[in-house]
């Protein structure tokens, strides 16, 4: 039977408002999401283990020290600065490579790449409790022998990269999943079904030949994340292109889909993955507040069942999904169509 993991401190973080097209909305990545999400899992009747802290060092393989430090002292220098309630950057530098900025305000507009990851004295709490859960998850997977491990995170990640929050991310869960995997097995595969495309995943491994980054998501010339996540990303190294990147035009629904993900997993079998993570955002939704694309509960349980015939040790890391009448339908499709015996 699978195990899930999840841990009652990745609900403390709330970042209540962002910045859409000028306009101060609230955010959907709210702690209800993770409560609807439990109740999926509840009626599957899955163990719900809560995960033990493994420390740092999963973490730090994937983001840079300094970026960790900001998250873990970002907030108390702001208020100390008379900065309002949310740490929220107002600048943000050209690029990246110049010094490093010894400022508060500097310091968050370097590190929070948009207004959606505002930070709170909570926020590095959760954060750390999700990056945990994902660790459990495939600790379970790699040194258990389960063949399969659900890691019930929120906040998600996938947008974060090394050194940049983003899109409600602050540490990548899948990304350091990945990476625990790598130290038992030589090829690991990404495939992320989320909305969005998992640019922070990408930009993590883009130059990488030993994890294979794959994203099926509607097209970012028309949706966050807008700069990336275009086909032609292939992270070439070596003459060889281990990112794979499927645009869909907004509105597509199951079949567009699906075709997508046929050829996601020919690209993984072709790469010869040994174990696989799954960035399972389920806002692909037809019923989604975001309105992306149009997938049915159906279509989740098609797409289980399809990632299911890979066949490998599948670390599953949830990522977006938002509040919505079928939000826990979906995941509950999923993971029975998947195999929740794995």
């Amino acid at each position: 039977m699978m195990h899930a993991y999840f841990s009652d401190d990745q609900l403390r973080h709330h970042g209540k408002t962002f910045i859409v097209a000028g306009e101060r909305k609230p955010i959907p990545e709210v702690p209800e999401r993770a409560e609807i999400l439990g109740r999926a899992v509840a009626r599957l009747g899955l163990d719900v283990r809560t995960p033990k802290d493994s420390g740092m060092g999963a973490i730090a393989a994937i983001h840079d020290a300094q970026y960790l430090t900001f998250l873990q002292t970002i907030y108390e220098q702001w208020q100390a600065a008379g900065g309002s309630e949310l740490v929220i950057p107002n600048i943000h530098p050209f690029d990246r490579n110049g010094p490093y900025p010894r400022h508060h305000a500097g310091k968050a507009g370097f590190h929070l790449g948009d207004t959606s990851c505002p930070v709170s004295a909570t926020t590095w709490p959760s954060a750390y409790a999700s990056a945990q859960t994902a660790i459990a998850a495939t600790h379970h997977v790699r040194d258990d022998g389960a063949q399969s491990a659900y890691a019930l995170c929120r906040p998600p990640g996938h947008h974060a990269s090394s050194n940049i929050a983003g899109g409600f991310c602050y540490l990548n869960n899948s990304a350091i999943a990945a990476q625990e995997l790598r130290t038992k097995y030589d090829k690991v595969a990404i495939l992320d079904v989320d909305l969005h495309h998992g640019n922070g995943t990408q930009h993590i491994f883009y130059d990488r030949a030993d994890i294979m980054t794959l994203s099926i998501h509607a097209d970012p010339h028309d949706f966050y994340p807008f700069f990336w996540g275009h086909a032609e990303e292939r992270g070439d190294k070596d003459g060889l292109g281990f990112n794979h990147n499927h645009p869909l035009p907004l509105g597509s629904g199951d079949g567009v889909f699906l075709d997508a993900l046929d050829r996601a997993l020919s690209a993984i079998d072709d790469f010869g993955a040994d174990a696989v993570v799954i960035a399972l955002g389920l806002d692909a939704s037809r019923d989604d507040p975001f309105g992306g694309l149009t997938v049915s509960p159906d279509g989740f349980a098609r797409i289980g069942d399809k990632i299911a015939t890979l066949s490998r040790p599948t670390v599953i890391v949830q990522e977006g999904g938002y509040v919505s009448e079928t939000l826990a339908e979906n995941l509950y499709q999923f993971l029975s169509a998947f195999g929740v015996t794995n």
